[in-house]
């Protein structure tokens, strides 16, 4: 699920008193699981459930790598094999051709659509001469819920990210992209990050120990349109405008076909000539409106209809919240150490924050 900007103008709501209530619970172990329970039934309703609503139209802006991210991928060693948790729509799995990569997402719908965007990469590209058949290693489950293309590149399955189907130790990396914000505790957001640590491998003898990337939101964005800084609220509901196709206009018959002017006549007639497009810019803008893929995810109702303010948002076009957790300067460090790892490098890009980490050592294995 990456991120860039949202489909509007409008404001973000607070998610602090909800977001209060399910990190407050007792520290006795049954209410513990009643609170997780809680924290997921928020995340299915404001997180997983919008994002089977809005996947095609979501999908149809997160196309461009971040920079950061694209150079992390690039400086693997071909051959490398590694996850790519949170996928959405597959945008990073073609990053570099030279390593074999494995996607999971919690939204059945941007699965199938980075399975779709999967079968259209050339054959002949990809890893499956770098690093052969087998990646049986990578990951024990038996039936992925969507499968590589059948150059064998990679492969995508629906997969949460607090409960992962990959082997402990078995990735030379991961990345984890605009996904761990979505977490509505600290506690989930840190055990998200203890996942990931888990399966990439542990420094050995002769070899580099495993990677992790993780990029989330920033907090202080005081340069960009959305206007949050440092010292706002950090959990918010963030709003997506799913727009809704317009109706094209009804089109006139063909006119039969004149004859061949001089050049003369089409200068004369230059400016009494129809202006045609009209259809393509319709066409252009309903390229993301068609309905969502299929999937037991319950799809919730939207909020009230957006208003016209200007902004090109239609009073029919219908919202949903979204639920984030701004990441604060050095936060994201601090949940990397929480969770076992070691910090490599950190840095800011365009509004996110991010981190490149690795496996501290067996202290991770131990504790699960």
């Amino acid at each position: 699920m990456a991120s860039t900007s949202t489909s509007s103008s409008l404001p973000s709501a607070s998610a602090a008193p909800a977001v209060a209530r399910l990190a407050d619970a007792p520290p006795e172990a049954e209410a513990e699981t009643n609170a997780n329970a809680d924290a997921e039934a928020y995340e299915r309703a404001n997180v997983h459930s919008v994002y089977e609503a809005i996947a095609p139209h979501f999908s149809a802006t997160r196309y461009k790598p971040w920079p950061a991210v694209a150079q992390f991928l690039n400086a693997l060693p071909r051959g490398s094999v590694g996850l790519d948790v949170g996928c959405g729509n597959g945008k990073y799995l073609g990053v570099n051709p030279g390593v074999f990569m494995v996607g999971s997402d919690r939204s059945a719908a941007l699965v199938a659509l980075a399975r779709d965007r999967l079968k259209e990469v050339p054959a002949g590209t990809g890893v499956k001469k770098a690093v052969g058949e087998d990646t049986s290693d990578v990951t024990n489950t038996t039936a992925p819920s969507s499968s590589s293309s059948k150059e064998g590149i990679t492969d995508v399955l629906v997969a949460d990210g607090l409960s992962l189907p990959f082997r402990d130790g078995a990735a030379d990396f991961a990345i984890c992209i605009a996904v761990i914000h979505h977490m509505s505790t600290r506690a989930r957001r840190q055990d998200a990050i203890r996942q990931l640590l888990k399966c990439v491998r542990a420094g050995e003898a002769g070899k580099e120990t495993g990677k992790v990337m993780v990029m989330v939101w920033a907090l202080e964005q005081g340069s960009s349109r959305r206007g949050w800084d440092e010292g706002g609220e950090q959990d918010l509901l963030v709003p997506w405008v799913l727009k809704t196709p317009q109706q094209k206009q009804q089109k006139q018959p063909k006119q039969p076909k004149q004859p061949k002017q001089s050049r003369k006549q089409k200068k004369g007639a230059q400016h009494g000539q129809d202006q045609e497009g009209s259809d393509a810019a319709v066409a252009h803008a309903n390229k993301s409106g068609e309905p969502p893929v299929p999937s037991p995810v319950p799809v919730p109702e939207p909020a009230a209809p957006a208003t016209d303010a200007g902004g090109g948002v239609s009073h029919t076009d219908p919202v949903f919240q979204r639920y984030y957790h701004l990441y604060r300067k050095g936060e994201l460090e601090e949940d990397v150490l929480a969770a076992g790892g070691l910090v490599l490098e950190s840095g800011y890009e365009k509004d996110n924050w991010w981190t490149v980490a690795t496996n501290n050592g067996p202290t991770l294995s131990q504790e699960q």
